[in-house]
């Protein structure tokens, strides 16, 4: 059996809605309550971007997780944002992550697609396995902080190879 290492796909239903989860995917104040210790979006034309003001296509984000000292760091280009229902950004190792917010049978569900363009299977399948693990653990953060304000979080630098950071 041949394996898709190219692209894979995480779906969770959020009792939230839609402008709540965009709001969560695209503000530094979002991003930090769920995802990321730091969320920096600058403006395509200069300058930081206010911590509950939107991303935009062309902005550049700094990106730093709790768990992880200040070396692990991801900094990239915003897509796309549409305002409403979907962003699209550029990833580690130039993967494309596409995050999409749906109504499916009278639920909202996020959805998050990312792509991994390069041509070695053998970094496909890294990226596919890593980001996926990240990925299924931050979506069920970003759930659980919408619906009840539990953050799931491993916040302690000095703790390694836990599932939640």
């Amino acid at each position: 059996m041949s394996y898709n290492w190219k692209k894979f796909t995480r779906r969770i239903p959020i009792k939230a809605s839609a402008k709540a989860i965009y709001d969560a995917w695209t503000t530094q104040q979002g991003l930090e309550s769920w995802f990321l210790r730091l969320a920096q979006f600058n403006k395509a034309g200069g300058g930081l971007r206010p911590k509950n003001s939107h991303a935009e296509a062309g902005d550049r984000y700094k990106w730093l997780w709790f768990g992880y000292d200040d070396s692990v760091v991801e900094e990239k280009e915003i897509i796309a944002a549409n305002g409403w229902d979907q962003l699209k950004f550029s990833f580690s190792g130039g993967c494309i992550v596409t995050v999409s917010i749906k109504q499916e049978d009278g639920e909202t569900l996020c959805e998050l697609i990312q792509e991994m363009p390069m041509e070695d299977v053998n970094e496909q399948q890294h990226f596919f396995i890593e980001c996926g693990k990240g990925w299924g653990f931050y979506m069920a953060n970003l759930k659980s902080v919408l619906e009840g304000g539990l953050d799931l979080r491993n916040k302690n630098v000095n703790l390694k190879e836990v599932i939640n950071s």
